[in-house]
C-alpha cells in the first residue's frame, strides 16, 4: 500500500518511515510512505505556499495551486484504475473523527493521498476540487497536521495483510474486536505482592477464554459502555453484562 503525504516538513517522515513495525513493512515492500514537499510546486523562488486571506483575518491560508500540483505529481505513477479509488485525504478539525470503521475502509484501497493542513487552513478550492474525505484524529487543535498523517498511516496500515505478524492480535486488539481488550499477563507470575490470576495459569484453555471473554465485558462496560451499543455481543455475554449491572441501554 502506498501513502504519499503531502506536507510543508517532508523531513518528518523520515523517522517515522524507518521504525518499528512500519520500517520493517516498508523494507519489505508491503508499504510505502512518500513525502512529497508541497514547496516544490510553488511559483515563485521563495516557494511561497500560503498567502492572506480575502476578507481579512487571522492566519495564513495554505495556496490551491501547490497543493493540486503535489497531489498531481505524487499520483503520476498510479494507474488510472488505482487512481479512482485511492482516498485523498485532508488532515482537519473540520473533519470525521477517525474511527474502526474508517479505517477498515482505508485499509482496502490501493493507497492513500494525505495533505497535511497547515496555518489557519486551507483554500477551500482544495476542498472542493481534491479531497474525498476530511479526517481528524481528536477534538483538539495542532500546529499541523503531520502526526495526525503519521496516526492515520499507522492505524491504517496494521490491517494491510503481513504488516503485523498476526492477524488474530490485529482482530482480538481493543476497538477493533467491538470491545476493550483483556488485562495481559507475563512472566513473573507474582511481582511486588501481585500476582497473575490462577486460571491462566491453569491450562484450561476453555475457562482462559471465558475469564478473558468476562474481562473484556467487564473493563468495555466500565470504561467505555459506549461500544457496547455496537459491539458483537453474544446471548451469553448479554446475560453476564446483565448479571454486572448493565441496564441494555443505548448510551449517547
Amino acid at each position: 500500500m502506498r501513502f504519499h503525504v503531502l506536507t510543508l516538513f517532508p523531513d518528518a517522515f523520515g523517522i517515522f518511515a524507518h521504525y518499528s513495525i512500519i520500517g520493517r513493512a516498508v523494507e519489505r515492500g508491503l508499504l510505502s510512505v512518500e513525502a512529497t514537499d508541497i514547496r516544490e510546486f510553488t511559483a515563485d523562488r521563495h516557494g511561497t505556499a500560503d498567502d492572506y486571506q480575502f476578507g481579512g483575518g487571522p492566519g495564513m491560508v495554505m495556496k490551491p495551486e501547490p497543493v493540486f500540483g503535489a497531489a498531481a505529481a505524487a499520483l503520476s505513477d498510479t494507474p488510472a484504475a488505482e487512481r479512482a479509488r485511492t482516498p485523498v485525504v485532508l488532515t482537519s478539525p473540520q473533519g470525521r473523527t477517525l474511527d474502526q470503521a474508517l479505517v477498515d475502509e482505508f485499509a482496502t484501497a490501493p493507497g492513500m493521498v494525505i495533505i497535511c493542513g497547515h496555518y489557519a487552513g486551507v483554500d477551500e478550492r482544495i476542498r472542493q476540487g481534491l479531497v474525498t474525505h476530511e479526517i481528524s484524529i481528536g477534538d483538539y487543535v495542532l500546529t499541523g497536521g503531520e502526526l495526525a498523517a503519521m496516526v492515520i498511516i499507522d492505524a491504517v496500515s496494521r490491517f494491510v495483510p503481513g504488516v503485523v505478524g498476526s492477524e488474530e492480535n490485529v482482530q482480538e486488539d481493543s476497538i477493533t474486536s467491538g470491545l476493550l481488550q483483556h488485562p495481559l499477563y507475563t512472566r513473573p507470575a507474582e511481582f511486588r505482592g501481585m500476582a497473575t490470576p490462577d486460571v491462566l495459569r491453569s491450562g484450561n484453555h476453555a475457562e482462559i477464554e471465558r475469564w478473558r471473554r468476562h474481562k473484556s465485558l467487564e473493563r468495555t462496560l466500565r470504561l467505555r459502555p459506549d461500544l457496547l451499543d455496537t459491539a458483537p455481543l453474544t446471548n451469553s455475554d448479554r446475560v453476564y453484562l446483565a448479571s454486572i449491572g448493565w441496564d441494555g441501554g443505548q448510551h449517547a
